[in-house]
C-alpha cells in the first residue's frame, strides 16, 4: 500500500471545514480522522463539492448543510446493512443524517467504515 496523499487535494478538504461553524467542523473532523486512522492510504479529494475517500473504489464521504451534516457510505447495501444500528437517524439509500449534537457513535461509524473497505477488498467487487 502507498502513502501518497495529493497534499492539494487534503488541502481542498482542509479549506471546506475552514468555512463551517465550529460545531460542524468537529464533528466532520472527528468522521475525517476515523477514515484515516482506517484507511491511511485512502485518497482523500472533493467530489461533488464535498470531502470524499477512495480506496480500491468509494469508501465515503461527508458534507455540511443547514440543519444537518450527512455521511454518505457510496453504497446503499452499508445503510441497509446498519439499518437496526442507524435507527435513530434520518437515512436514504446512500445517506447517514446526523447533528453535532447526535453525531453517529463512533463504534458505528468505524464498523460502517469497516465493512467499505471490506466490499472494496472483495474479490467479486
Amino acid at each position: 500500500m502507498s502513502t501518497s496523499v495529493n497534499k492539494s487535494n487534503s488541502e481542498g478538504v482542509d479549506n471546506y471545514l475552514s468555512q463551517l461553524p465550529e460545531s460542524q467542523k468537529k464533528a466532520l473532523e472527528k468522521i475525517r480522522n476515523t477514515i484515516k486512522k482506517l484507511a491511511p492510504d485512502a485518497e482523500e479529494y472533493l467530489s461533488y463539492k464535498m470531502p470524499a475517500y477512495k480506496y480500491q473504489g468509494m469508501l465515503g464521504g461527508f458534507a455540511a448543510f443547514k440543519n444537518h451534516c450527512s455521511y454518505f457510505p457510496w453504497d446503499s447495501k452499508t445503510v441497509e446493512q446498519f439499518k437496526d444500528e442507524l435507527k435513530d437517524f434520518v437515512t436514504s439509500k446512500g445517506t447517514i443524517q446526523f447533528t453535532p449534537e447526535k453525531p453517529i457513535p463512533e463504534a458505528l461509524l468505524e464498523k460502517i467504515i469497516k465493512a467499505r473497505l471490506q466490499e472494496n477488498l472483495s474479490p467479486k467487487k
